[in-house]
Formats: C-alpha cells, sequence, structure tokens
C-alpha cells in the first residue's frame, strides 16, 4: 500500500480565497449598495434616467448608445473631450403627459465603454424638433 501526503498547499489557499472574494463582496456592497442610481437631482427627469439606467449599464459600448442616440434622431452635442459624449434627450412624461427635455452627459473609459452619465434640465422644445 502506498500512503500519499495529502497536500496542505491546497487546504491553506482556500481561506485566503474565501477571505478575499468575502472582502471583495464586501466592498462591492458598501460602495455601490450605498450609492444612489439617480444621475440627477431635478425629479422631473426622473422618466428619462430610469430609461437610460435600464437600457444603457455600466459598461455599455460606446457604439451601442450612439447607435440608440442617432436612431431616435436625438441630438448630439459638442462634447467637453473624446472620451465623452453629449445629447439632447426628448421625452414625454407618461404620468403628466408633458414634454421632459434632458442634456445628457455620457463618459467612457479609454475601451469606449460607458463609465457614468449625467442629466440637466434643458429648454423643451416644440415636438417634431
Amino acid at each position: 500500500m502506498i500512503c500519499r501526503q495529502k497536500s496542505t498547499r491546497r487546504r491553506a489557499a482556500l481561506p485566503l480565497v474565501l477571505s478575499t472574494a468575502g472582502a471583495a463582496l464586501l466592498l462591492a456592497f458598501s460602495v455601490y449598495g450605498c450609492r444612489s442610481k439617480a444621475h440627477t437631482s431635478d425629479s422631473r427627469l426622473q422618466k428619462i434616467d430610469e430609461m437610460l439606467s435600464t437600457r444603457f449599464p455600466q459598461g455599455t459600448p460606446r457604439s451601442r448608445l450612439e447607435f440608440f442616440l442617432n436612431s431616435r434622431g436625438y441630438k448630439l452635442e459638442n462634447a467637453p473631450d473624446k472620451n465623452s459624449l453629449v445629447a439632447v434627450i426628448r421625452q414625454v412624461d407618461t404620468d403628466t403627459l408633458l414634454p421632459r427635455t434632458a442634456r445628457a452627459t455620457f463618459h467612457f473609459d479609454l475601451n469606449g465603454k460607458l463609465v457614468s452619465y449625467e442629466l440637466e434640465a434643458a429648454p423643451d422644445a416644440p415636438l417634431g424638433h
């Protein structure tokens, strides 16, 4: 009968992996759990914010966002830098039936993935413009 010595290396590494994974989860919950999901303090822009955050989570490719904005006819404006995109988004609030217009500034990382965005109220233009 041949006896093999069990490796203690694997058992010693397991608690380290588990504690590292646990620490990462705790950090993620503490950073993201307390953060507000709103990208504006203007309650009139809530529906636009909900639509954008649902369709375009962090990490969305810039090309996908640009396609969406262009296909909806949203006006693109000059961006402050090459890693940003500015668009004027107009929707009719289904609760109030009033038009709402937001200027959205999207920020991308060096790989063209969405990092964040902000919304601010923009003047409402007549429908069809």
